[in-house]
């Protein structure tokens, strides 16, 4: 019990501190959740793992790791030799699990009305305003994780730890599907708009408001899901 109190005191003052350092895996896994966000690494694609390793300059230890990672994610999975390849549920399979998020979405929209602190409001709100005004300038790449940021900012202001677990698991299997919405330019003033939506009735504290506009706003990334979808065909 000393010992527990004698590291709890350091812990509190400042000498010991959490290690902020990121593993080899969680890079790596960071490098190739972009290549496949942005296409890189097609969807359907096998993912050459000894080749990717070398040029990544690792082992294939924390390569494989990595892909455990994106396999979790739902960005990866395995033929039925067990090779990876980059994962291509189709759409209709993606929009029903985004149904399941609208409605993990819109509850800690209503949450955060009740629970949220001012300065957590405040975050969102200035989220918010950095897409508004950096919306033309940002990478597709930027833009969709300070989207994502914005999303889950809220979640986190619901103040309930299982929903904020949920929603990081259910989030994480739809990181693809969620990116293909938010880099549609002929959308994004439309997202934009949502967002304000979504920020004024949190910063008015109205439950109803929050969570219709939480829900208004994934049924629009459903939409947004099969537009790119017909494009993509139209061009094939």
């Amino acid at each position: 019990m000393a010992k527990e109190n004698a590291l709890t005191s350091l812990v509190n003052e400042g000498e010991i501190k959490p290690s902020q350092r990121r593993s080899l895996s969680e890079e790596t896994a960071d490098k190739l959740r972009e290549l496949i966000l942005l296409e890189k690494l097609p969807p359907g694609m096998h993912i050459p793992e000894r080749d990717l390793a070398e040029v990544l300059g690792i082992s294939r230890t924390p390569m494989r790791e990595a892909l455990r990672i994106l396999e979790s994610e739902g960005l990866v999975d395995h033929t039925p030799t067990r090779r990876s390849r980059v994962a291509n549920p189709s759409v209709d399979e993606l929009a029903q699990s985004m149904k399941v998020l609208a409605t993990l979405e819109a509850l800690a929209g209503e949450l955060a009305c009740t629970h949220a602190s001012d300065s957590q409001i405040t975050t969102i709100a200035a989220l918010n305003q950095c897409m508004v005004e950096k919306s033309e300038v940002m990478s597709s790449i930027d833009f969709f994780k300070t989207d994502m940021n914005f999303h889950t900012s809220i979640v986190a202001a619901s103040g309930n730890a299982a929903l904020v677990d949920t929603h990081a698991k259910y989030n994480a299997r739809l990181w693809r599907a969620r990116f293909l919405s938010s880099r549609r330019k002929l959308g994004r003033a439309t997202t934009l708009q949502q967002h304000q939506d979504i920020t004024a009735a949190l910063q008015d504290r109205d439950v109803a408001a929050t969570s219709r506009a939480m829900r208004d706003h994934i049924e629009t990334a459903i939409e947004n899901l099969f537009m790119s979808r017909d494009e993509q065909e139209s061009f094939e």
